[in-house]
């Protein structure tokens, strides 16, 4: 069985931002995908609150920033409010299992952890297809917006993968456990080996970043911990390259108990 992923070519998105308070209201209201609002500090007026209210709802991360940031986006009348589309559709995490799970599939998710380079995202997300996974976990911040470059580092997987944006990656694995899906976190001092995991069992694998790995509290509430063996005492994989190699063990280990 060929199991390549041959992904048909993205199609082109165009940059696009939302300007003005009422238009980005409306847009909201109408379900229009935001990746991030930008508010001027000290912003006020009626329409603020609803703008907070409908970020909260929608999980839509607002960054307060000087007049300076607004200007160098646009050089509209922009009311101290401007907002960038989203080029992948968020998807609610629970929604997401029951889907999965009412799909007769086994759970396999990932969870990224403070990983800034859209490149590493994108190649995640590319492996993550290739190899079975459903979904992909990120926090609302301190990780690298899905971009034009995210999409085309992951060769159109970010189409084609569930992702879910949550504003706290601890809640969403109180979320993940309740619905019981084990967590696995990949971390360099571990005892366990990667082989020796339960992968055909539903998981989703904490990912973190290359400086600084991952947080510790969700290393704390993960289930289990786990760490690639390797060879030659080199520092440690790229977590594009970690992140292919866990899922592809996933996959075999699947694979192999069917």
């Amino acid at each position: 069985m060929n199991h390549r992923f041959k992904p048909s070519p993205p199609k082109p998105k165009q940059s696009a931002l939302i300007i003005g308070r009422q238009p980005l209201v409306e847009a909201m209201k109408a379900g229009k995908a935001i990746e991030r609002i930008f508010l001027l500090k000290n912003a006020s007026g009626d329409i603020i609150p609803q703008i907070r209210q409908l970020a909260a709802e929608q999980r839509v991360p607002i960054n307060t920033v000087p007049v300076e940031k607004l200007n160098s986006l646009t050089q509209a009348n922009h009311q101290g409010v401007v907002a960038v589309t989203a080029k992948v559709a968020y998807l609610d995490l629970q929604d997401v299992i029951s889907h999965v799970v009412d799909s007769g599939e086994t759970p396999l998710f990932l969870i990224l952890d403070g990983i800034t380079d859209v490149r590493n995202i994108g190649a995640i997300a590319r492996s993550a297809v290739c190899c079975g996974a459903q979904a992909i976990i990120i926090p609302d911040r301190g990780i690298a917006a899905l971009n034009e470059e995210a999409l085309k580092s992951s060769a159109g997987a970010l189409e084609r993968i569930s992702v879910c944006r949550v504003d706290s990656l601890l809640k969403a694995i109180d979320t993940l456990h309740l619905n019981g899906i084990k967590i696995m976190a990949s971390e360099m001092e571990a005892e366990k080996q990667l082989f020796d995991c339960p992968w055909q069992e539903p998981v989703a694998v904490i990912m973190g970043s290359e400086d600084k790995g991952v947080y510790p509290a969700l290393l704390k509430a993960a289930d289990m911990q786990f760490h690639i063996p390797m060879k030659n005492g080199f520092e440690s994989f790229n977590v594009s390259v970690a992140a292919g190699i866990i899922l592809y063990e996933a996959m075999k280990q699947r694979m192999a108990a069917v």
